[in-house]
């Protein structure tokens, strides 16, 4: 790197060193805490990616890369985002404290634009992965116009790599021909309870090149290969090289008597060797064999650029030593281990810093500060501005028409709307985007496959057309294709789409990402939904076959909770409908409320933030149910999209009230049929989205409590016309928690029914006879709320 930078970026370093460490400690010693509660943070951890994040900041990365920071180096991000003006000092001083500056980096919380969040450790490895492969299929569109391609750069801690989900996108990078992707390993060798594995560096570089990748070893740092030049410097290089992690460690803590120690009780009387030694300090000494490749600004900057010029994936593996810098450098509790006041007191000194000026950005650097300021006002990386895209809205086809046959599955239905909307054209359809982990055919998008085609970087011709194979399916690879499939790995679908719906802001083009996986297995990538979620991606998530429903198969295939999961699950609106003509009002809500970036205010009819938008998740049946022969007006629309609708009012002298959601719809209507024969006004209330209910419910409390008490939520409305006596019986193929809370709306008695247990193989009606969810399990539950003829005499028989 040219000499004239340098001094300047060692500045940044030791200011991003400083202010890292003092935010934590004014966090946890200075800060008033009325709880007692120890803040934490991490300094050590922090401190070992210090010189990596001054390089790609201050020197190398350019506006249109993209860069997820290990979550325990986040006070370095936003000490080196301070300096660059995007962060503030209320901010860091408020350091994990309510409204400041985010304990992990936060796309959706902190205001020193982060790129990705990664509060879940290795989530964020993957969103780099997953996000050059959306780069890559947005340009192979044609999309993007002239702006160049970034770099999407993972910061990631040595023992975060123990996180499956980084390998399972791994493998998926190798199959998509990923490119423009850097991932850092801070391979300082101690993880939260011990030092890691001796030479599993060696590991990682076999497994990254395995999977196509370059991997750059940064273990010696300018000045170690400087002394490895001189007279017996080889020795030194192949002790380093041989020292064990732990033994490394304790030497780089103890300092520079330590090393002198141990160096000349191994390799002294040499002559040269010692020679070596003799010509520097002990704190010259402590220097040296600090000087990884990892902690040298020349080392990084110079590999770091080098991979600039071309595009394939780079792993490098920065050797470090957590705490570098600091006096917990290489002890092996020092992961959330924090300095006291007297180490702080001295660190404080040592970087010349007075009391009273710990904030300031240019105090005790030694360099001029409108020299520094002009520096920093240069650096490339700042050069744009902040660096949020927005995209505009894609309009959305007035209505989906709904397919018109007898009888039909939701999932059935689904494929259909989405080969619909795979035959019209324009911008709606041509920005739909789906994925799913190997069960393209079996969640019904293989009509939308065989119109709109695979994505590939370059066209693959389907080998059973090309030989004239019969076949149902026309999988042709193409750029121009818009089904990225991908295998069997739900966290990698949650990533992808995390990737695909933050398009808008990452590249300023606008996706409409739609992902199908079987419902029970939404539970393996969990971890991923919600971070996807944190993120504010936006995307369909339509998860089927659900419940009991695939009843032969029995209950490995079977999801019981999932109902709860989207009940509780932020950023996602959970929709279950029974019909077809339904799913197709709420399909294309969903498709609308994705791409809204408004003021999170309460809509005046559900209470709910629609004008903010959201993503959604659909839970669709595998049964076939007899379908309404009707016309869906604006107000029953208005209806569904707010979460229920009364299929059957109830009269002003109704003793039960059955509710229900989903593909019970059947035996809820043939209850009420049942209980009609002796019972008057008897209601059916259809719930497409219990989420949605819940939470308007939730919100009009809220917005009463705060003085705004003519507030009604949809739920309040519906149910204000159920008599108080009148009892309600809740029914769906998942967990009776999911609709349990109805009574509480307004007080009425009501009894839950669902499934709350494993299934087992057998019909629909034999497990939902099992379960007590046919009608007359319904009819039956009634009776317990309100007894009448008809429920006795089943009971009896």
């Amino acid at each position: 790197m040219s000499d004239d930078r340098l001094p300047y970026l060692s500045a940044m370093a030791r200011k991003a060193l400083w202010l890292s460490t003092w935010t934590i400690h004014n966090a946890n010693h200075l800060r008033s805490s009325t709880d007692g509660l120890k803040v934490g943070g991490h300094q050590a951890s922090s401190a070992s990616l210090c010189a990596i994040l001054t390089a790609l900041y201050g020197a190398v990365l350019r506006p249109e890369d993209r860069v997820a920071v290990k979550p325990h180096a986040s006070p370095v991000f936003h000490a080196l985002q301070y300096l660059f003006g995007n962060q503030t000092r209320e901010k860091l001083e408020n350091f994990r404290g309510f409204g400041g500056a985010q304990s992990y980096p936060s796309r959706t919380k902190d205001v020193d634009d982060v790129d990705f969040s990664t509060g879940s450790v290795g989530l964020g490895v993957a969103q780099t992965l997953f996000s050059a492969l959306v780069q890559d299929y947005v340009r192979a569109k044609g999309w993007g116009g002239d702006r160049p391609e970034g770099k999407m750069v993972a910061l990631i801690g040595d023992a975060e790599l123990d996180e499956g989900n980084i390998f399972e996108a791994l493998l998926e990078g190798w199959k998509h021909g990923l490119r423009n992707t850097w991932w850092i390993v801070d391979y300082n060798r101690q993880s939260l309870d011990a030092v890691v594995r001796e030479g599993l560096w060696a590991k990682f570089e076999t497994m990254f090149a395995n999977f196509g990748w370059d991997v750059v070893v940064l273990r010696h740092g300018s000045l170690q290969r400087a002394a490895f030049a001189e007279p017996g410097g080889d020795k030194l290089k192949a002790w380093i090289e041989a020292c064990p992690n732990q033994i490394y460690s304790a030497l780089a803590f103890q300092g520079g008597g330590a090393w002198r120690k141990r160096l000349t009780d191994e390799l002294g009387d040499q002559g040269d060797v010692s020679a070596l030694f003799d010509r520097r300090s002990d704190d010259g000494l402590a220097a040296l064999m600090g000087n990884l490749g990892g902690h040298d600004l020349p080392t990084l900057v110079e590999a770091f650029e080098a991979a600039r010029g071309h595009d394939r994936p780079v792993c490098f593996i920065a050797y470090t030593i957590k705490g570098h810098g600091l006096p917990l450098a290489g002890h092996k509790d020092n992961h959330a281990g924090l300095m006291t006041p007297a180490q702080l007191d001295a660190f404080r000194k040592s970087m010349k810093v007075r009391e009273g000026h710990e904030w300031e950005p240019f105090e005790g650097l030694g360099v001029d500060e409108a020299d520094m300021t002009r520096f920093l006002s240069d650096v490339p990386f700042v050069q744009a501005g902040r660096r949020r895209y927005e995209a505009p809205a894609i309009p959305v086809p007035e209505s989906f028409a709904a397919p018109k046959q007898a009888s039909l599955s939701t999932q059935a239905g689904f494929g259909m709307l989405m080969h619909e909307i795979a035959k019209g054209e324009g911008d709606f359809a041509d920005r739909v985007v789906t994925t799913s982990p190997d069960v393209t055919v079996s969640t019904n998008l293989g009509a939308w496959v065989n119109r709109r085609g695979l994505f590939a970087k370059e066209e693959m011709a389907d080998i059973f057309k090309k030989e004239r194979i019969p076949s149902t399916f026309n999988w042709t690879f193409s750029p121009g294709g818009q089904h990225l499939e991908l295998g069997i790995a739900e966290s990698n679908l949650f990533t992808a789409l995390s990737a695909l719906g933050l398009s808008h802001s990452i590249f300023g083009e606008r996706l409409l990402p739609v992902g199908t996986l079987y419902d029970p297995f939404i539970e393996r990538g969990l971890d991923a939904l919600n971070y996807a979620c944190y993120q504010d991606a936006r995307f369909l998530l339509v998860a089927t076959p659900a419940g009991v429903a695939l009843a032969p198969e029995g209950g490995a295939h079977q999801s019981i909770k999932t109902p709860l999961i989207g009940l509780g699950q932020d950023g996602l609106a959970s929709f279950e409908p029974a019909f077809v003509d339904e799913l197709a009002v709420l399909m294309r809500f969903a498709f609308a409320r994705m791409q809204a970036h408004g003021e999170a205010e309460p809509d005046p009819v559900t209470c709910l933030p629609d004008a903010a938008g959201g993503s959604a998740y659909f839970r669709l049946s595998t049964r076939s149910i007899e379908q309404p022969n009707r016309t869906i007006d604006a107000a029953l629309a208005a209806d569904m999209t707010a979460g229920a609708y009364w299929l059957r009012k109830p009269g002003p002298n109704a003793e039960v009230v059955v509710a229900y959601q989903g593909a019970v719809a059947p035996e809820a209507i043939e209850a009420v049929g049942l209980m009609a024969e002796d019972r008057r006004d008897v209601g059916l209330l259809a719930i497409t989205s219990a989420d949605r209910l819940h939470a308007g419910w939730i919100a009009s409390q809220g917005l009463r409590d705060l003085g705004q008490y003519d507030v009604t939520s949809h739920v309040e409305r519906l149910l204000a016309e159920v008599p108080e006596q009148c009892g309600l019986v809740t029914v769906l193929d998942g967990h009776p928690a999911t609709l349990g809370w109805l009574g509480s709306v307004h007080g009425h008695r009501l009894r839950a029914l669902g499934v709350s247990r494993f299934g087992q193989t057998g019909t629909i009606a034999d497990l939902y006879r099992h379960f007590g969810i046919d009608a007359q399990g319904i009819v039956l539950a009634a009776q317990t709320i309100a007894p009448g003829r008809r429920i006795r005499h089943l009971r009896q028989a």
